[in-house]
C-alpha cells in the first residue's frame, strides 16, 4: 500500500504512515475539521520508488490546484520527540511536477545535517519518510496552541500564539504574534487589540480539550481560521517539553525536589524508590512511629523519576513557614525564592493543624533526645574518641549486613532485601556514627556566626579546606595513587578503549595498580549510588578508568591532587591562626569559642559523608541479591534480564516471584520512560501539582553582559577552560578545565582532582560537590541556570566561588 487517505488512518498505522498522518487521521476520527488529503507511505520511500502516475491521480482526485507538501517521519510528533521544523514543508505547491519535487524533496529533507543531529540527540537510530498531500487553506489568521503552558509547564492553562495569514510565521519565528493565555476552565478573555475575538479564542480552547481528551496528554496544535471564521486544524502533537505532572490529589500541593541537595538530577528507577522508602521506613518504626508498610515515606514522591518532597502542609502551617526560609537556604536562591514567592499565594495561607502526627514526634523525640545530648557533648569533648567510635560503627554495619546463605531461593533473597537488607544501617550502630557527624557538621558552621564581622566568607572557607577524615576525599586520593601505580604503563592506560580496560581488568590481564583492592573498599560506590538500580564500580569500573587517564595527563607536580590536598590543609592551620589573632584582639570570649570550634571541625567536620558511606554496603548487598532474582525471573520468561527487575517495586518484585505475574510489558515501558528522563536537560527545583515550574514564575533578573550568577560554593576565583560533562562515566577532563556539570555527588569528585574549579546547575553549599571542592581549595560555583547550555566546552571563563558569578571571557 502506497497511497492511502487521511480519513483511513489510525493510531495503529504509524509505522506505514508517519507521526504526522497519524494525527491527521486520528483527529479525523475524533470529528474534527481538517483539510482533506492523502498519504504516500513509506513503502515508496523504502522502495525508492515514486509512483508518480498514483500520485497525479490522487492529486487530481482532491480537485488539483494548490496544496500543502507535508513531511511525515516516522519519527516524528512522537511522544518525547516533536522533531519540529525538523523535516520539511511545502505550500502552495500547484501542478504535477512541483508536486513530484516536492514529494522528493520533503524524502531528501530525512538526512538533513539538523535532521540527523536530532535523532541523534534524542536517541532514535533510523527512521523512514511518508508524505501527506493536502488540500490548502486560506487562512485570514492561523497560528499554534499549546493545551499546556509549555514556559511554566501549568496544566490548566493553554497558550495560543496568532498571527495574520499562514501560520508558518508563527511557526517559523519571522513575526511576532499577539500572544493569549487561556485558562482551560475559565471565560476566554480578548487580549487588548489581538487578531483573535472572544468567540474565536472560545472555539480554539474547546478544541484543544478535545484534543488532549482523545490523545491523552498536552497538545501541540497547528491551527487556522479562513475567511469565512471557519476553524481548521492542521496537525496535533504532544507537547514533548513537559517535566511529568505530580499525582492527582485534588489539592493544590507543592513539591521539592529532593535530588539537588544529593546532587542527583537523573531519575531514579522505580526499584530505587521503594527501597529508599522501605529502608528509611525501618528507622521511622525502629523510633515508634506509625508507617505505612506499603508507602512508608508518603511525602517523597516520584515525579518523572526524581524524588519530590510535598512542602504542602508545612507551608500551611503558621509555625512552620515561619523557619522554610532559613531551611531552605540549602537549596539555593533560585529555589528558596521560589517557594518564598508561593507562601504570599492564597493557596497556601496558614491552615489549622500540624503536618505530622503529634505523637510519632513525642515518642520520636523521647527515643533520640538522651542520646542525641550525650553524643553531641561526648564528640565534642572527646572529638578523636568520637571519630574512632564512627569507624568502629561503621565497620560493625559492614560486618552485620550479612546477605541469606547460599543457596537460597528467590523468595528467600527478596524477603532479605525486604526486610533485612537495611536492618543494619537503620538500627543502634547507625546512631553511634550519626553523633559525632552532626557535631562535625555544627562546629564546621558554628565560627561563620561568631566570626560575623571579623573574618570573610572566602577566609571562612579556607579553614574548611584539605579537610581530613573524610571518606570521599580519602577514596578519591587512593585513586591518585592508583594513577601513580599506572605511570610505568601510561600508554596502555591512556590509549585502550574504557570499556576494553574494564573487561581486561575483569578478566586479570592488567598489569596490577591495586585495582582490586581499591574495588574492595569502593567497589560499592557509583554516581547517582543512591539508586539502587545504578550499576556499582565493581560492576563497571570504567569510570574509574576515565578518571586515572585524567590524572595521567597531570605533569606539573604542584597540580598533583595529594599536593593540593596537602597545600589547602597547610593554608587551612594557618587560616585558624590568622583568623584567631585576630578575632581574640577584638573580641576575646567569641574569638576563643571560634578557635575551638574551628579545632574541631579540623577532627570532627571530614565525617560528614561517613553516613551515606555507611548505607552503601546495604544498597550494594541488595542490589546483587535483586540481581540475582531477576535473573532467576528472567530464566522463568517473567523478565527479559536480570536488571529488569530495578524497573519494578518490591512489591511487584514479590508478585513475579511468589504468583509467577508476568511484568515485561510493565518493564519495558518503564525502562522507554526511564530513557527518556535521562534525556531531560533540566529538571524543577520546585514544582506545582498542576504542573507549574515555579522558578518560571520568577520575574527574569538583569544580567550582566557576559556574566552568569549564582550562588557560591567555594571561596576563591579561577579561568580557565570549560569542560561540560553531563555524565561522568568515562569523561575525559584535561588538567586545569574547569568542570562545568547539571549537578555532581561522589561519584564525580575523582574529577576535581585536577580541575580548576567547578559550576553546577543545582546544588547547595553543604551538598557533596562544594564540600569536596573546599577540601580540594578550588572554587566553585553553583545554582548557575543552565550552565551547560549556556556555556560551551572551550569556552575560556573565570569563575567566582566568594560571589557566586561566572564570566565568560572575550577569547581574542
Amino acid at each position: 500500500m502506497k497511497l492511502i487517505q487521511l480519513s483511513e488512518i489510525d493510531s495503529s498505522m504509524i509505522d506505514l504512515v508517519g507521526g504526522k498522518a497519524t494525527g491527521l487521521g486520528e483527529m479525523i476520527k475524533a470529528g474534527e475539521r481538517v483539510p482533506d488529503g492523502f498519504c504516500l507511505t513509506v513503502e515508496s520511500y523504502k522502495s525508492r520508488y515514486l509512483p508518480e502516475k498514483e500520485l497525479i491521480d490522487a492529486y487530481e482526485r482532491l480537485g488539483g490546484g494548490r496544496v500543502a507538501v507535508r513531511s511525515s517521519a516516522t519519527a516524528e510528533d512522537l511522544p518525547d520527540a516533536s522533531f519540529a521544523g525538523q523535516q520539511d514543508t511545502y505550500l502552495n505547491v500547484e501542478g504535477a511536477g512541483p508536486l513530484i519535487d516536492a514529494v522528493r524533496k520533503c524524502w531528501d529533507s530525512l538526512y538533513t545535517e539538523r535532521a540527523v543531529a536530532y535523532r541523534a540527540a534524542v536517541g532514535i537510530d533510523d527512521a523512514a519518510m511518508a508524505v501527506v498531500v493536502q488540500r490548502m487553506i486560506d487562512p485570514a489568521v492561523a497560528g499554534v496552541m499549546f493545551t499546556a503552558n509549555p514556559i511554566t509547564g501549568c496544566r490548566t492553562e493553554m497558550v495560543v500564539d496568532a498571527a495574520p495569514g499562514l501560520g508558518t510565521a508563527v511557526v517559523d519565528g519571522t513575526v511576532v504574534p499577539d500572544h493569549y493565555v487561556v485558562g482551560h476552565q475559565a471565560p476566554a478573555v480578548r487580549n487588548g487589540d489581538g487578531c483573535l475575538g472572544k468567540e474565536q479564542l472560545e472555539g480554539l480552547r474547546d478544541a484543544g480539550r478535545r484534543l488532549q481528551e482523545h490523545f491523552g496528554s498536552p497538545q501541540d496544535i497547528e491551527w487556522a481560521i479562513d475567511a469565512d471564521g471557519t476553524l481548521w486544524l492542521l496537525q496535533s502533537r504532544p507537547v514533548t517539553t513537559l517535566f511529568p505532572a505530580p499525582p492527582d490529589t485534588g489539592d493544590t500541593r507543592i513539591y521539592l525536589e529532593f535530588g539537588h541537595i544529593q546532587g542527583m538530577l537523573r531519575p531514579t528507577t522505580p526499584m530505587g524508590v521503594s527501597l529508599l522508602k522501605t529502608g528509611s521506613g525501618m528507622w521511622f518504626k525502629a523510633m515508634g512511629a506509625r508507617i505505612d508498610p506499603r508507602d512508608p515515606l508518603p511525602r517523597l514522591v516520584p515525579i518523572g523519576g526524581r524524588l519530590y518532597f510535598d512542602l504542602t502542609d508545612f507551608a500551611r502551617n503558621k509555625s512552620m513557614r515561619k523557619r522554610l526560609r532559613t531551611s531552605l537556604e540549602v537549596y539555593g536562591p533560585r529555589v528558596q525564592g521560589a517557594v518564598e514567592r508561593m507562601l504570599d499565594d492564597p493557596r497556601f495561607a496558614p491552615r489549622r493543624g500540624l503536618p505530622f502526627r503529634p505523637g510519632n514526634a513525642a515518642k520520636m523525640t523521647l527515643r533520640l533526645a538522651p542520646g542525641a545530648v550525650f553524643g553531641l557533648v561526648r564528640s565534642l569533648a572527646r572529638p578523636d574518641d568520637a571519630r574512632v567510635m564512627a569507624y568502629r560503627a561503621l565497620d560493625e554495619i559492614r560486618r552485620q549486613t550479612a546477605p541469606p546463605t547460599e543457596p537460597a531461593t528467590s523468595a528467600e533473597r527478596l524477603r532479605w532485601v525486604i526486610e533485612d537488607s537495611h536492618a543494619a544501617v537503620m538500627g543502634p550502630a547507625m546512631m553511634r556514627l550519626v553523633w559525632p557527624l552532626l557535631t562535625g557538621m555544627l562546629v564546621g558552621v558554628a565560627p561563620s556566626g561568631l566570626l560575623k564581622g571579623v573574618a570573610a566568607e572566602d577566609e571562612l572557607d579556607i579553614v574548611l579546606g584539605g579537610m581530613p577524615h573524610n571518606v570521599t576525599t580519602e577514596m578519591d586520593l587512593a585513586l591518585w595513587r592508583l594513577a601513580v601505580n599506572a605511570r610505568e604503563h601510561g600508554d596502555l592506560f591512556l590509549t585502550t578503549p574504557l570499556e576494553e580496560l574494564a573487561g581486561k581488568h575483569r578478566a586479570g590481564e592488567l598489569p596490577d595498580i591495586g585495582m582490586a583492592d581499591f574495588l574492595d573498599r569502593y567497589g560499592m560506590r557509583a554516581a547517582a549510588e543512591i539508586d539502587v538500580g545504578m550499576p556499582r564500580w565493581e560492576e563497571d569500573p570504567a569510570p574509574l578508568f576515565a578518571a586515572i587517564a585524567n590524572y595521567l595527563r597531570v605533569d606539573d607536580p604542584e597540580q598533583a591532587p595529594d599536593r593540593r590536598f596537602e597545600q589547602a590543609a597547610d593554608k587551612a592551620e594557618k587560616m585558624i591562626e590568622t583568623l584567631s589573632r585576630r578575632a581574640r584582639r577584638t573580641r576575646p570570649v567569641r574569638g576563643r569559642l571560634a578557635t575551638f570550634f574551628m579545632r574541631r571541625s579540623r577532627k570532627l567536620t571530614g565525617l560528614r559523608e561517613i553516613g551515606k558511606f555507611a548505607w552503601l554496603p546495604a544498597l550494594q548487598a541488595a542490589r546483587r541479591q535483586l540481581l540475582l532474582t531477576g535473573d532467576d525471573l528472567a530464566s522463568r520468561g517473567l523478565l527479559e534480564r536480570a536488571d529488569d527487575i530495578m524497573f519494578l517495586d518490591l512489591f511487584e518484585a514479590r508478585s513475579a516471584v511468589h504468583d509467577g505475574v508476568d511484568h515485561r510489558n510493565l518493564v519495558a515501558a518503564r525502562r522507554a520512560e526511564y530513557e527518556r528522563e535521562l534525556r531531560r536537560p533540566a529538571v524543577p527545583g520546585a514544582l506545582l501539582s498542576d504542573g507549574t515550574d515555579v522558578e518560571a514564575l520568577a520575574p527574569q533578573e538583569p544580567m550582566e553582559d557576559g556574566v552568569l550568577t549564582g550562588m557560591a560554593g567555594a571561596a576563591g576565583r579561577a579561568t580557565g577552560r570549560a569542560r561540560v560533562i553531563r555524565d561522568p562515566a568515562g569523561a575525559h577532563i584535561e588538567p586545569g578545565e574547569i568542570l562545568v556539570a547539571p549537578t555532581t555527588d561522589p561519584g564525580w569528585t575523582p574529577l576535581f582532582m585536577t580541575t580548576a574549579g567547578l559550576v553546577t546547575e543545582t546544588g547547595s553549599p553543604v551538598a557533596h560537590g562544594p564540600t569536596v571542592a573546599r577540601e580540594y581549595g578550588i572554587p566553585a560555583v553553583i545554582c548557575v541556570r543552565n550552565a551547560t547550555h549556556r556555556i560551551k566546552t572551550g569556552q575560556l571563563i573565570t569563575i567566582d566561588g566568594t560571589a557566586g558569578t561566572v564570566r565568560v571571557e572575550e577569547d581574542g
